[in-house]
């Protein structure tokens, strides 16, 4: 197919828009992540495989943050399949805030048998998807079902199926350039019944599982993605809700960093201190680098050994 001039065009920014449909029956929220997805990509060094993989993944921790309502409020998403992956990490806020993580970034695996990149080989087709809800509870809420084929969207379905009971539809798909990874277009569609929908109208959402499949190549023609939700729902009868930006963005600091080498006790620091004379922690978020002296780490020591003092 020959590429569209507005193919690499760059966007101002990503959006997440939101719907009510078949009066007011139904939502659906459809995400433009692009940019975000482009921004994992380079912080964490992602195969091209990886990239398709987690961007899937950071899109629907945005779609599911959209439903937070305190300042505080997190959800995490976490994927652990008996691929080559290994463990990934996606964590979003209120504010539509994500970062994302991969145990195994740079494997990369051949295409598949139907010439696209093989995620679900990737993440494995066994394993866990779990999804924890921070809302400033006592305790977080955790939900978690089986991957049925880590692909992502399908597991995600399922997920809100097994665990909530929920019927959804869902497409995540990001394209990238075969030459160098790069990331063309990334788009997201979540649509939910509401209690009480009619089951034809349930149906009839169903059956647009086709019709979507097909929205980040759509979307890297240069389609909008107010055309992408008329063609597809326009029939359901469309209001638009609102609109909001989602950002990748990682909030690590050194004081995070120190925070976490407290904790991990004082027979690791002394080790780290006895044996390396110093660390350097590297951030699983954003691949940023802390040097930490001999003489940091015997600070923070006597603050780890102080605050086991004050237990006692």
């Amino acid at each position: 197919m020959k590429d569209s001039v507005l193919t690499y065009k760059p966007k101002s920014q990503d959006r997440l828009i939101q719907c009510v449909a078949a009066d007011g029956m139904v939502r659906i929220a459809f995400i433009d992540g692009t940019n975000l997805v482009r921004e994992a990509r380079k912080l964490l060094h992602l195969s091209r495989v990886a990239t398709a993989a987690l961007g899937r993944q950071l899109m629907m921790t945005v779609i599911m943050s959209a439903d937070l309502k305190g300042e505080n409020d997190l959800v995490s998403t976490i994927l652990k399949g008996d691929g080559p992956a290994g463990s990934m990490i996606c964590t979003g806020n209120s504010r539509l805030e994500v970062k994302g993580s991969v145990a195994n970034p740079e494997v990369e695996l051949p295409i598949n048998e139907l010439g696209k990149l093989d995620v679900g080989g990737f993440v494995g087709r066994n394993g866990k998807l779990s999804v924890v809800s921070d809302l400033g509870l006592k305790e977080p809420y955790v939900g978690l079902c089986n991957l049925v084929s880590g692909e992502v969207a399908i597991d995600f379905a399922n997920y809100y199926a097994a665990s909530l009971q929920r019927p959804v539809l869902i497409y995540l798909g990001v394209r990238v350039k075969a030459e160098d990874g790069s990331v063309r277009a990334a788009a997201g569609v979540f649509a939910e019944p509401l209690p009480g929908c009619p089951d034809d109208v349930i149906d009839r959402l169903q059956a647009k599982s086709d019709e979507i499949a097909h929205f980040s190549e759509r979307l890297d023609a240069g389609e909008t993605p107010e055309q992408l939700l008329e063609s597809a729902f326009g029939e359901f009868g469309l209001s638009y809700v609102g609109e909001r930006e989602p950002l990748y963005r990682c909030d690590c600091s050194r004081e995070r960093i120190e925070r976490a080498l407290i904790s991990i006790g004082d027979d690791e620091l002394s080790q780290m201190i006895e044996e390396d004379h110093g660390a350097e922690v590297t951030c699983r978020f954003c691949d940023k680098k802390y040097q930490f002296t001999e003489e940091d780490l015997r600070a923070l020591l006597n603050a780890a050994t102080m605050r086991e003092d004050d237990k006692e």
